[in-house]
């Protein structure tokens, strides 16, 4: 038997894996960064996204692409507005104290969870693609839509990188980032920026939930992996860097779907595991964030 077909197909399947990943952990990767949290919650932000994609889905008849759209535009964006109300009555009146907003967002993340296991279900169900074709290769067919989501993950990623570096927003975001204090003192409100960083880090798992749900079903406890991937991802790469973030995506969604064909996915988590635990030792601040001073 070739050995070939099955490392193509590990690979493909490694890089909607990474295309997802590097999605979902940039948003954690921007509150890290910016405001210098932990959001525990973050997949949890993840989780509802999916659960409101497929009750988006369900709610409108017609081609499935019509619903998925929907999903696509209206999802995030509930989660965005969801983790705004959360950033303003919870963390802002703790004053981001890094110990106690992970106590809030563990609490967060309980809530969001019991909410949907009340309205939506132990169930997990599925929302159908908004396409059909496969691509063939010389080996085998492989499902086209899968390959739709690692293009629109791409094109998102250019699309935060262009937003954070190339736009005002993302100048204040940065200022921000770098120092808290100096920005405040030239009259840039940091507390409007911490809301809309909060936000947008929710949208970004949200989005990635969406693109994900037709490849896998929502459920009410799907946000653990992801979670416990980005924050590998974030800590490999470095915090706040998008390059980190996409690199490190790629390295850990890779070696998952290669290990995960051949031998085990719990071999894969062990051995992402291990790698951050290297970093840890050898490199801190990861593997393109900067020292701090």
């Amino acid at each position: 038997m070739d050995f070939g077909p099955y490392l193509f197909l590990a690979v493909l399947e490694g890089t909607v894996t990474a295309a997802v990943l590097a999605l979902t952990a940039l948003g954690l990767s921007l509150v890290f960064g910016v405001m210098r949290i932990v959001n525990v919650a973050h997949g949890e932000f993840f989780m509802l996204g999916a659960v409101l994609a497929w009750w988006i889905a369900s709610m409108l008849a017609g081609h499935p692409a019509v619903g998925f759209l929907a999903a696509l535009v209206l999802s995030p964006l509930i989660v965005g507005a969801v983790a705004l109300v959360c950033e303003r009555t919870v963390l802002k009146r703790i004053n981001y104290d890094p110990e106690a907003t992970i106590v809030a967002t563990i609490g967060i993340l309980y809530i969001i969870q019991q909410l949907a296991l009340t309205f939506y279900g132990a169930d997990a169900r599925p929302v159908e693609a908004p396409v059909h074709f496969r691509v063939v290769f010389p080996w085998f067919g492989y499902s086209g839509y899968k390959l739709v989501v690692v293009v629109a993950s791409a094109v998102l990623l250019i699309a935060t990188w262009f937003v954070l570096t190339k736009t005002r927003l993302g100048l204040v975001m940065r200022a921000t980032q770098y120092d808290r204090e100096t920005a405040q003192a030239f009259g840039i409100p940091v507390d409007r920026v911490y809301a809309v960083v909060f936000a947008i880090g929710a949208m970004l798992a949200a989005t990635a939930a969406v693109l994900i749900v037709p490849i896998q079903q929502a459920h009410y406890l799907m946000g653990g992996d992801p979670l416990l991937l980005s924050f590998i991802v974030v800590i490999i790469g470095g915090l706040g860097s998008i390059l980190g973030t996409v690199v490190a995506a790629i390295i850990i969604g890779l070696s998952d779907g290669i290990i995960s064909v051949f031998f085990s996915p719990t071999l894969a988590k062990i051995l992402a595991t291990l790698l951050v635990a290297l970093v840890l030792v050898v490199r801190p601040q990861g593997l393109f964030g900067r020292t701090s001073r």
